[in-house]
């Protein structure tokens, strides 16, 4: 499932939680059905793999068949069967958009998860209109040596890649919206102490709300 805020231009934005539930039962149609995405030309070795290895794997992973023009980075994903789910496509393209926005293809493949989400935030939708403001965000959002960005993704037990003028967020979905929280926090200039207290209080109701859940499900 896949949740994106703000997300760059070359891609649709959405904001709903999917479930294989909701999605997989539709029929695919081999050679209609086709779900289409932009990668960064940097990133597309990275997301082929050497020897093709990681495409094969999202491909297998998926049953899908996916295709890639390396001169303009438009990745076109299809059924592979009959048996290739709605879901399959969009958990492919999600896996193919995360190696995208600069998360390593283990860490991306972490997607296959049911309960997990892809969070994008668009920096130019909140800094000004300056490369200053857009790396001092970014720095903050980093901290030194990786501090920062370490400390969230510890505390919500999520990934977060920061690349180009986007953050990225991988996790489920609770985690990664509250470490999608602290980051606007930080991109609207709270101090980090606050944003990890903050982010501390959420965590306990997080926990708090599954204990309650696990018990009230109990025989």
């Amino acid at each position: 499932m896949v949740e994106e805020l703000n997300i760059s231009s070359r891609e649709s934005t959405t904001n709903v939680k999917i479930s294989s539930s909701s999605v997989s039962k539709r029929n695919v149609i081999i050679g209609m059905t086709k779900l289409y995405t932009t990668i960064p030309l940097d990133r597309v070795g990275v997301v082929i793999g050497k020897n093709g290895e990681t495409i094969k794997k999202i491909m297998e992973a998926t049953k899908t068949k996916i295709t890639i023009d390396e001169t303009n980075g438009v990745a076109v994903i299809e059924p592979a069967s009959p048996h290739t789910t709605p879901y399959d496509l969009m958990k492919a393209q999600d896996i193919i958009k995360a190696i995208g926005y600069g998360f390593s293809p283990d860490k991306a493949f972490k997607l296959l998860d049911e309960d997990s989400v892809l969070i994008v935030i668009d920096l130019t939708q909140y800094v000004k209109d300056s490369e200053n403001h857009l790396t001092r965000v970014k720095g903050r959002i980093i901290g030194e040596e990786g501090k920062a960005r370490k400390n969230i993704e510890e505390m919500t037990d999520t990934y977060i890649s920061v690349y180009g003028e986007t953050v990225s967020i991988i996790g489920s979905y609770e985690n990664a919206n509250i470490a999608r929280e602290a980051i606007m926090m930080l991109i609207e200039g709270r101090q980090h102490s606050t944003v990890y207290r903050h982010i501390d209080r959420l965590m306990k109701q997080i926990r708090r709300m599954r204990a309650t859940s696990m018990w009230i499900k109990e025989p």
